[in-house]
């Protein structure tokens, strides 16, 4: 995989929302049509031979990725989304940031216990959000569950991945 055609297209915005927070802008990945065709393969060959039959794209932009992987693998989509955005009856599952808490839902007839789901997010930096995706889809008692992030961000003293212990995680670039 070219790790470097992802990082020459990943726009990093100075004291965005906030000073001293250097945000990563990942939409600019996704408009380079190079760009997401080497996303989408190296994906594809971390997941090929899974037995992938759901992602769950976390909001909103984990659903570029879960979207492009799924036509792929031949797998289904799950929106995993802020509250009040699914029509139907949801579960839920809140956390804790910097700031208050914060809730995910998922519909209730999402996931069932013979799918292999694959979540997937654009940046793993604290781990809170793809966490609390990860117990709601463990309410479903999948087969398999694996986390996937485009990139993870570890050189701001960040240490999302430390929240997932035991559990499989990949991500595609490390900053």
């Amino acid at each position: 995989m070219n790790q470097q055609l992802i990082l020459d297209n990943l726009r990093c915005i100075p004291d965005f929302p906030k000073k001293g927070i250097n945000f990563r802008d990942v939409t600019t990945l996704y408009k380079s049509a190079e760009c997401m065709q080497e996303m989408t393969d190296a994906l594809y060959e971390l997941y090929k031979d899974k037995g992938i039959t759901k992602i769950v794209g976390i909001e909103s932009r984990g659903f570029v990725m879960a979207s492009a992987l799924a036509v792929r693998l031949g797998a289904g989509v799950v929106l995993a989304r802020k509250p009040g955005k699914l029509p139907a009856t949801v579960i839920k599952e809140s956390f804790s940031k910097e700031y208050g808490v914060d809730t995910v839902e998922m519909h209730i007839d999402a996931i069932d216990e013979n799918d292999v789901v694959l979540i997937h997010d654009d940046l793993l930096a604290t781990g809170g959000t793809a966490m609390a995706t990860y117990k709601l889809v463990q309410h479903f008692h999948p087969k398999k569950t694996y986390i996937n992030f485009i990139i993870e961000i570890t050189d701001e003293g960040l240490h999302g991945r430390d929240v997932f212990k035991g559990i499989d995680l990949t991500t595609l670039v490390t900053i």
